[in-house]
């Protein structure tokens, strides 16, 4: 009992920080909160005390405190103690551990490999993409019944722990006849996400570098980075922030304070505490305030990484090129909490320079049935760049020139999800043991025939949208009574969209192929390979190297529009 209490006391003292800096005579709100917490708290002990089954405090607190949160956004989280080293590799981007992304591997029921970061301890050890997880340290690694996600994460803590410790992993390793179980006794070290995996070189004299993400010093990355690239001979420069999450606020700042003057203001906060509201200016001389840049964005890009391309774009400093990016205009803190946990909470909104907050859902306006939608168009403000172009807020950043984003077909999407093109990629490397360089791999077309038959060994079936929504529009015609009329036209229909899987996988075969060659590049070069691999054929990439290859082109886009006589 005294355990219970204590973890209720835990649950009012974490409402509680959420009332600091409540000073004004709402009287009536507070005797609200205040029955609120009554009501909790006596229903919990009744609970406790006649609940015909042993109630598991713990658990249902957690519980009580998810639902708590679920009324604010995604981004307001409670860490326990157990939780916070997620927190802080949120943070900095680094963990003790091996160095391997892992995920759930259907085939199997456990735990695989899927990808060793180059340089760290499992790479280093031999451990390869494709290698199943069977013990750690002697112990079991087996699902027994929880659901993929908790299992990933229960193997994921059994990896990490603290540097310099070692331990046995036992894997099962596919082979061309057969498997073969191995051991590797690997040393943890800390490990460091390296958020500038790729910068080179892409085409004359135009310097390309891919940003993973905004962890603690990664703008030192980035600047080291910049200055190869200049000292390499780049006249302009390519900033890739797709599928780039966001993370420090800070470290934007830092990257935009790169291009830009000292002094600049690049962000300000505003939220409902006085502590919330801050100005953020670039507090550095920069490295070049002239070379011409493009900035590729895409529907992941968000957040920290929306703040460098809004930043930009609101100072006519560089294009932005691609699709609109994700819209994530919060900013969050974190609050210590008794026993150890934190709260991470959304405290306040920011604001780029041209003023506008380019946050696309409105958290606190929810239907009826509790969902948020994103802001329309139709109700977003007008704010001017420095030059006087018309940007606007909520809903991302629009980029300045709008690529067509590729689509992903649905067969590819069943094929990833089925692992197959991953078991591909396994295959591929068993029988080649190396590549020449990840610049010319290309995937020929006997290889493609070979991935054809894996496919079909698989007993592969798949979704068909148009099935769907032809047998949904066959069900309308017969209850309207049209059915008997256009039943030939409907049997003709029925022909053309019949399930043909050969038929499919030759008429996506482009789409397909790029996705084996994106797993196989990966496998012998890791993170850099996958990033020279992404830019062969891409579109976003090349028209920003048509843009910075144009200076008239490029002038132009970041000028405001001549005004019209009247």
């Amino acid at each position: 009992m005294k355990l219970r209490n204590t973890v209720i006391g835990a649950f009012i003292v974490l409402i509680g920080f959420g009332l600091t800096g409540f000073t004004n005579d709402e009287d009536d709100r507070n005797f609200q909160i205040s029955k609120n917490l009554d009501i909790f708290n006596a229903i919990f002990k009744e609970l406790d005390l006649f609940y015909v089954d042993t109630i598991q405090p713990d658990k249902m607190i957690q519980e009580g405190i998810n639902g708590m949160l679920m009324e604010t956004d995604p981004y307001t989280v409670y860490y326990p103690e157990e939780k916070m080293e997620s927190l802080k590799e949120m943070i900095t981007g680094k963990y003790g551990g091996i160095g391997a992304a892992i995920r759930y591997y259907k085939t199997k029921d456990r735990i695989v490999i899927a990808e060793p970061t180059e340089g760290m301890p499992a790479a280093e050890t031999g451990v390869k993409a494709g290698d199943i997880i069977l013990s750690i340290d002697g112990k079991e690694m087996t699902r027994d019944g929880i659901e993929p996600q908790k299992f990933s994460q229960k193997v994921s803590d059994a990896l990490r722990g603290e540097p310099g410790t070692s331990f046995i992993l036992k894997v099962e390793r596919p082979q061309k006849q057969d498997s073969t179980i191995l051991e590797f006794k690997i040393t943890r070290k800390s490990i460091r996400t390296n958020p500038v995996p790729y910068y080179g070189l892409v085409q004359d004299s135009i310097g390309y570098l891919f940003l993973t993400g905004f962890t603690d010093n990664s703008s030192k990355d980035v600047k080291k980075a910049f200055i190869e690239l200049k000292q390499q001979g780049a006249k302009s420069m390519i900033i890739d922030l797709r599928d780039n999450g966001g993370g420090s606020l800070q470290e934007a700042i830092d990257i935009v304070n790169l291009f830009v003057p000292k002094g600049k203001e690049i962000v300000t906060t505003k939220g409902k505490l006085p502590q919330s509201q801050s100005s953020f200016k670039t507090e550095n001389e920069p490295v070049d305030t002239d070379i011409p840049l493009a900035v590729l964005v895409n529907g992941n890009t968000a957040s920290a990484s929306e703040i460098v391309s809004g930043s930009l774009q609101d100072l006519d400093r560089a294009v932005i090129v691609g699709t609109r990016t994700f819209g994530k205009g919060l900013v969050q803190t974190t609050r210590a909490l008794p026993y150890n946990g934190t709260l991470k909470v959304t405290t306040s909104k920011y604001y780029i320079p041209s003023g506008r907050c380019i946050q696309a859902i409105d958290y606190a306006k929810r239907n009826d049935d509790g969902l948020v939608m994103r802001t329309p168009d139709s109700l977003t403000n007008v704010f001017y760049t420095a030059a006087g172009r018309e940007v606007r807020d909520g809903g991302g950043i629009r980029p300045d020139v709008e690529v067509e984003a590729s689509k992903f077909p649905n067969i590819l999407f069943y094929l990833v999800n089925e692992d197959i093109i991953f078991d591909y990629g396994t295959q591929y490397c068993l029988n080649h043991p190396a590549l020449t360089s990840a610049e010319s791999f290309s995937l020929t077309d006997s290889d493609y025939e070979d991935f054809k038959k894996l496919v079909k060994t698989r007993n592969f079936t798949y979704d068909r949208q148009s099935e769907k929504l032809l047998q949904s529009l066959k069900e309308v015609a017969e209850f309207e009574g049209y059915m008997e009329s256009a039943s030939a036209e409907f049997k003709a229909l029925e022909e053309k969209l019949n399930h043909n899987l050969d038929r499919d996988l030759d008429h996506f075969k482009t789409p397909i192929k790029k996705q084996i060659e994106q797993e196989i590049v990966t496998r012998y070069f890791y993170q850099r390979g996958a990033a020279m691999q992404r830019l062969k054929d891409d579109d976003d990439l090349n028209k920003a190297i048509e843009i910075l290859q144009s200076p008239n082109q490029y002038a132009k886009i970041l000028s405001a529009p001549a005004k019209s006589d009247k």
